[in-house]
């Protein structure tokens, strides 16, 4: 239950952000109100998690500030930019390519093998991806509204990649502090990130928003963020890290639901074969690597 609600609730991101869209902010504006309600949540995190504990080594901050950058950050600011162009199902979709991105980067970093049937999970969920964007592009037409669509699905994909990243460097780092202790510090590394760049490259005037806006940041960075990261970690305690992750793939069908209920984006039988199909690859993938 702590994991097919906690992978609900990180899917409720992308339907807040199209929501908060629909008040005129821009993204810079968007990720620095949800990082500005997040902060003091991951900062009692890292505090609760580091009390007690050796302090860290100026290798291992450089380590944090580094996956802080990479996972949160970077991931973070892309996702909510290619959510001004692409719908809430596609963006899912996209990210939850995940781990066939990680396989791939063990694959170019560390030449870790990849498994025949990996590699067919892997060919069966990007088909999937490219059978919805075809079918995005495809309603567009030509011109502006197209290109739009494929600027919004590169960001997502990179955000993707960023991601990955994070995941592959924070193996190391997740056994020396624990994951709470690095999810807090990283976390809180992002945020302040976030705020920084808002400061740089936003008038003060920018901070003016709907209430509307303010209100859907509080909800994102608190139901949408801070507590489904506590509740996945309290499922992988109970149940393990594979288990957790299957249960997860609830994630790209909830998007979908709440994309059509919420925002009113069409569910046509592309979308739904598209899905389908990036699940399952992603489903052959996690099984063969066990």
């Amino acid at each position: 239950m702590l994991a097919t609600f906690g992978a609900i609730a990180f899917s409720g991101k992308a339907i807040i952000v199209k929501l908060a869209y629909r008040h005129g902010v821009d993204a810079v504006t968007l990720i620095m109100y949800r990082m500005l309600f997040a902060l003091p949540i991951f900062a009692v995190m890292a505090w609760w998690a580091s009390r007690g504990k050796a302090p860290l080594t100026r290798k291992e901050w450089l380590g944090v500030l580094w996956l802080g950058f990479t996972g949160y950050y970077l991931a973070s600011f892309l996702d909510f930019a290619g959510l001004a162009y692409i719908s809430a199902s596609l963006e899912r979709l996209i990210l939850y390519l995940n781990p066939t991105l990680v396989l791939l980067l063990g694959l170019l970093l560390y030449q870790r093998r990849v498994k025949a049937r990996q590699m067919i999970g892997m060919a069966i969920s990007y088909c999937g991806v490219v059978l919805v964007f075809g079918h995005e592009i495809t309603q567009q037409g030509h011109g502006e509204a197209a290109t739009s669509t494929a600027w919004g699905t590169l960001l997502v994909f990179l955000s993707a990649v960023s991601y990955a990243i994070y995941l592959v460097y924070s193996g190391e780092m997740v056994r020396r502090l624990g994951s709470l202790r690095l999810v807090g510090l990283a976390s809180t590394v992002a945020c302040l990130l976030c705020l920084l760049q808002f400061v740089l490259l936003r008038p003060l005037s920018a901070a003016v928003v709907a209430p509307e806006v303010i209100w859907l940041s509080l909800l994102n960075a608190t139901l949408c963020t801070a507590v489904p990261v506590l509740m996945v970690m309290m499922a992988i305690e109970r149940i393990g890290a594979g288990l957790a992750a299957q249960t997860g793939m609830v994630g790209p069908l909830s998007t979908i639901l709440m994309g059509v209920v919420i925002l009113g984006e069409p569910f046509t039988a592309w979308v739904a074969a598209g899905t389908v199909l990036v699940i399952a690859g992603i489903f052959v993938v996690t099984r063969s690597g066990r």
